[in-house]
C-alpha cells in the first residue's frame, strides 16, 4: 500500500513539472485586467441605471402619471423638485467618480495602488448605493407627509366607488398605510436589485483584492 501511494506522489511530482507555472507579474496582469473590467461594469451600470427611468418617462402615459403631477396636487411639487436636483446631482457624481475609479485602474502598475483603488471603488459602491436606497425612502416619506397634512385626500387622489362616503380620516390611515407598504417593499425589491447589479460585481473586487493580499503577504 506504501510503495503505490509513494507511485502516486512521484507520478504527481513529475506531471506537476511540466505544468504551467505562472509567474507574479503574469498574476497581477491577470487581476488588474479582471479589476479594470469590473470597474468598467460599475460604470456602465450606473449609465444605465441614471438613463433609463428618463426613456420611459418619454412614453405619454408614464409621463401623465408621473410623481409631479401627484405632488403639485399634494402641495409638495417644491419639496420634489429640491429632492429631484440632489438627486441628480449626487448622482452625476457618483457616476463621475466610477469613472474615475475606471480610469485610475487602468494606468496602475503598482499591486499596492492597485489594492487601494479597488478599497475604494467597492466604499464608493457602497455609498451610491445607500445614497440611492434612502432617496426612494425619502420620497416615499415626502407623499406619505403631503397626503397626511391633506384635508381632502379623496378629492386630491381622485378615488371613486364608495371612497367619498368613508370616514376621512379611517381613510387617510388606510392610504398612508398601503402607501408606507408599498415603500417598504418597493424599497427592498430596489436593495435586492442593486445588490444583484453592484454586490456581484463588488464581490469580485473583493476576492481580487484579498488575491493581491496575499501575493503581496
Amino acid at each position: 500500500m506504501m510503495d503505490e501511494l509513494e507511485l502516486l506522489k512521484k507520478d504527481w511530482r513529475q506531471r506537476e513539472e511540466h505544468l504551467p507555472r505562472l509567474t507574479y507579474e503574469e498574476i497581477y496582469k491577470m487581476i488588474w485586467k479582471k479589476s479594470s473590467s469590473l470597474v468598467r461594469w460599475i460604470f456602465y451600470i450606473s449609465i444605465i441605471e441614471f438613463t433609463l427611468p428618463h426613456l420611459l418617462y418619454l412614453i405619454p402615459s408614464v409621463r401623465d402619471q408621473g410623481n409631479f403631477e401627484f405632488a403639485r396636487r399634494l402641495g409638495i411639487e417644491g419639496w420634489m423638485m429640491a429632492m429631484t436636483v440632489v438627486q441628480y446631482t449626487v448622482a452625476i457624481y457618483f457616476i463621475y467618480q466610477f469613472y474615475k475609479r475606471y480610469r485610475e485602474i487602468t494606468v496602475l502598475d503598482d499591486a499596492g495602488q492597485l489594492m487601494h483603488r479597488i478599497f475604494r471603488t467597492r466604499r464608493t459602491v457602497k455609498h451610491y448605493v445607500i445614497f440611492c436606497l434612502s432617496m426612494v425612502l425619502l420620497i416615499f416619506l415626502l407623499f406619505i407627509i403631503g397626503m397626511a397634512l391633506d384635508d381632502n385626500l379623496v378629492a386630491t387622489l381622485d378615488l371613486h366607488g364608495g371612497a367619498e362616503e368613508m370616514d376621512p380620516k379611517k381613510l387617510k390611515l388606510i392610504v398612508i398605510g398601503v402607501v408606507t407598504v408599498m415603500g417598504l417593499l418597493f424599497t427592498a425589491l430596489m436593495g435586492l436589485i442593486y445588490f444583484l447589479l453592484y454586490g456581484l460585481l463588488t464581490r469580485k473586487l473583493k476576492r481580487n483584492y484579498w488575491e493581491l493580499k496575499r501575493m503581496e503577504a
